[in-house]
Order: structure tokens, then sequence, then C-alpha cells
């Protein structure tokens, strides 16, 4: 036994050596990482209630709403702004919606949290057989996400801005703590009321880098947990779901690739008012990596310098 625990500890050493000296992706940090990209996204809401001792569901959904981008990443911090062109035909036909995004990223050693900004203006309730327009309802979404990625080996980065490329497969483990806060804002539409709606949730998640060569690779992950729901005081349970797929290729200095995030916010079935939360995005990016000007560098410096970033 002492000779097999021996044996174990030194093989194992070794094993750990030998990981820590491979290279599993490769850092574009001193880099500064642009984009444009092209975004289908929308944050849908489902209404449950009971009529008739019958449970029903109402669909609230934005007018659709194409977006064109741009996204920046340099060192610890991550930021993209979106706005809806008139010359796609789907933003032509509804002219009088409205959407704005804003996402911001920052990192620090194995820590990421993310910011998100949602405004939007223009849904229809949809109920089986019918449709009801409310142009003037408005919804605003603030909050974030933050994470921890245990796995010293998996780019996280990879998967959110392309600051860095794995080159080696590689997935982790990544607990996420996610608070919301969304206005419902109806703007006086008949029989309507206004509400606030607070989500905080925990959900264990795993992510994957599959690295198909050295250009390609699929990442994919899967996130399932619970938190509390409360709409105008009254709080109940609910689950979380998310799932994220990418398809990317890079070089040192040009990069592509196609995503597709899902994130669910689902009551349980037992309060009888109770309001569904779905965040969907489809992304499609080109970006650019180049060195940063001197005046950038230089004030990134001195923010370092005084609050020791790295």
């Amino acid at each position: 036994m002492i000779y097999i625990v021996f044996f174990g500890g030194v093989c194992g050493s070794f094993a750990q050596n030998d990981s820590l000296q491979n290279h599993y992706f490769k850092s574009y940090n001193d880099k500064i990482t642009a984009s444009l990209y092209y975004l289908d996204t929308s944050n849908n809401f489902q209404i449950g209630f009971t009529s008739d001792n019958q449970k029903k569901y109402i669909d609230l959904i934005p007018n659709r709403k194409e977006q064109l981008g741009v996204s920046l990443s340099y060192k610890f911090i991550d930021m993209s702004f979106g706005y809806s062109p008139r010359f796609f035909d789907v933003n032509k036909d509804n002219s009088d919606s409205k959407l704005f995004s804003f996402n911001t990223r920052f990192y620090y050693k194995k820590w990421m949290q993310s910011f998100t900004f949602i405004n939007q203006k223009g849904f229809y309730a949809s109920e089986e057989n019918f449709e009801v327009a409310f142009p003037r309802m408005r919804t605003t979404k603030i909050g974030g996400t933050t994470s921890y990625i245990f796995n010293d080996q998996f780019s996280y980065k990879t998967l959110v801005n392309q600051n860095e490329w794995q080159t080696k497969s590689s997935g982790s483990f990544i607990p996420n703590f996610s608070f919301y806060y969304t206005n419902l804002n109806l703007n006086n539409e008949p029989n309507s009321s206004n509400g606030d709606i607070y989500v905080l949730s925990l959900a264990p998640s795993y992510f994957y880098n599959f690295v198909i060569s050295n250009r390609f690779l699929i990442g994919a992950g899967i996130a399932f947990g619970a938190g509390i729901n409360s709409i105008d005081g009254d709080v109940s349970a609910l689950y979380e779901l998310d799932l994220n797929l990418k398809l990317a290729y890079n070089k040192d200095s040009f990069f592509a690739f196609a995503s597709l995030n899902n994130l669910n916010f689902v009551q349980k079935e037992s309060p009888s008012n109770r309001l569904n939360d779905n965040i969907s995005t489809i992304k499609l990016s080109l970006g650019y990596r180049f060195d940063p000007p001197n005046k950038v560098q230089e004030v990134y410096e001195k923010i370092n310098q005084k609050i020791k970033i790295e």
C-alpha cells in the first residue's frame, strides 16, 4: 500500500507538471480586439394566470428588431453597443418600435462579472388564435451575472469575446449567480398596470471548448439552477435554464464566429399568477486584433498601478 501511494503520488505530480506546461489557450490580452456584429435579440415574457379554474398563458413578444453593433475588448474589460438600422426590412415594418442593448464584462483572475441593459418598446400579446398589439408598451431590464471559472485550462473568453483562443480541448465547471430587475411599462394601455420584477438565481453550469483544428472550434455550455422571483412584492420560486452554442474561426489578427444563447427564467406551476422570462440571442461577428495606441497603454498602466488589476 505504501508503494502504491508513493508511486501514485509521484505519477500524479509528474502529470500535474505536464499539465501546467501545456498551453491550453492563447491569450491576446495585449491586443485590442474589435469586431462588428449582427444581432437578433429579444426579451420575451409569458404571463400565466388562472381564469374559470383553468390555467391560461399569454405570450408578450416584442416587435422584432435586428441590430448591428460594435464590440471592443482590452485587458480586463469587454463592452459592446448595438443599434437597429432602418435598412433592415424587419425594422421598417416596426418603425415605432425601439430596441437598445448594452453589454459589458469585467475579468479579475478567475472571476467574471457581466452587466446587461435592454430597453425595448413595442409588443404584441399572443394567445392561441388571436394577437393584440401594444405599440406603446416598454420594458427595461438591468442586471448581470457573477461567475467563477474553476479550470485554469479552460478559456471562457474564447466563448464570449475572442480575446483568447482555446488551442486544446478543455471544459470547466462554472457556478453563476444572477440578478436582474425588469420594469414593464404599459404606458396607459387599456386595462393594464405596470410591474416591477426582481430575479435572483444560482445556476451551476458546465462549458466545453472542443477544438476541431488550429483554426476552428465548437464551444457549448449548459446551466441549470433555481432562485426566487418577485413581482410587485409577490415572491415565488423559479428555475433557470441557460443554453450556449458557438462555432468560431480564428487567426492571430482576424476571427469570425456565430453564436446562439438562450436564457430562461421559468416559475413553478404553483403561483396563480406568474411571469416567465426569456432572453434569446443570435450573433454573427467579424473581428480584428491590433496593437493598442500608446495613450491607451499609458492609461491602463496608471489604473493598474492604483487598483492592481493584474
